[in-house]
């Protein structure tokens, strides 16, 4: 082995999914002690996923996470908590159980089932009205205007957070989501705006029968222009359903689905009561070494 270098073993996990190459896809550093920022950020851009989950020792937990993007560190991940913990367990280094996960936003409550399901508790819900003039964002979303007015009447613009904010989009019918083709300097402008990480269009129009709504999510604030399926930004949506009554009671357990329209479906199941859950499998699609020059000093980041 080279000098100075130090091999880490990596996954490739696609989360939300029991078929490998579908679902979204996230980065698993199981034995990231010592790593600086730098690694971390160099790692993540070589993995070149939505997000690469790092897993360390914690004080305060079972074990503490950092996720980053290719291009930055985010507070708090869905699909990498779901695919980190899947990992785990697959592996056999944790079992079916509750576990806690200490994270930049707090501590969280993961609980993984005999079967292999992942579920992770989301942070105190705040929803928030905003308005956004139709036109704008429907230029954004390169759609028509009218099929935002149309569900508008009983389902507002609204910021959305379980963790991390989203700027939450009621659209009428599937046909015009899923042609929806963003200008993501639009896009990023409203999020800038209203302060938040991305931006999720939604419909109850779906492509399968038991799903509850079909979602899209567009981030190029931290270097995802589209997400194929988003865990925080689903647990936002489920507290965005229950805060504007959009059911006259709400479901047990709602099923999200989202990615068709990147080739990678996949489905966030959302249970809100008491505390905001998302659930979901995950599947290794890759697993190996990387190589990291080790320290500081190292010139990781501008290779």
């Amino acid at each position: 082995m080279t000098e100075g270098i130090r091999r880490l073993r990596i996954a490739v996990v696609d989360a939300f999914t029991d078929e490998p190459l579908t679902g979204n896809a996230a980065g698993v550093v199981p034995e990231a002690e010592g790593l600086t920022d730098d690694q971390r950020r160099a790692i993540a851009r070589e993995l070149a996923v939505s997000e690469t989950a790092f897993l360390t020792e914690s004080d305060r937990a079972d074990r503490r996470i950092r996720y980053y993007t290719p291009t930055t560190e985010v507070d708090l991940c869905g699909h990498a908590t779901i695919a980190s913990h899947a990992h785990l367990f697959d592996r056999g280094t944790i079992d079916a159980g509750s576990h806690t996960l200490e994270t930049n936003v707090g501590t969280l409550e993961v609980d993984v089932t005999e079967e292999g399901v992942v579920w992770m508790s989301q942070d105190e819900p705040i929803v928030e009205r905003v308005e956004l003039d139709y036109d704008r964002v429907a230029a954004a979303l390169e759609i028509d205007p009218a099929t935002l007015a149309d569900v508008g009447k009983d389902l507002p613009f609204a910021v959305a957070s379980t963790g991390l904010p989203f700027l939450v989009v009621p659209v009428n019918f599937l046909a015009p989501l899923g042609g929806a083709d963003p200008d993501l300097g639009a896009i990023e402008a409203l999020c800038e705006e209203v302060g938040v990480t991305g931006l999720y269009a939604f419909s109850f129009d779906t492509l399968e029968a038991d799903s509850t709504l079909h979602g899209r999510m567009f981030a190029p604030l931290a270097g995802v222009s589209e997400d194929p399926v988003t865990g925080t930004a689903s647990g936002a949506v489920g507290a965005y359903l229950r805060e504007f009554d959009a059911f006259e009671e709400i479901p047990e357990e709602m099923v999200f689905e989202q990615g068709h329209f990147l080739d990678r479906p996949g489905e966030v199941r959302v249970r809100v009561g008491e505390t905001i859950r998302i659930g979901g499998r995950a599947v290794e699609a890759l697993s190996g070494t990387i190589s990291a020059p080790e320290g500081e000093d190292d010139e990781i980041v501008e290779a």
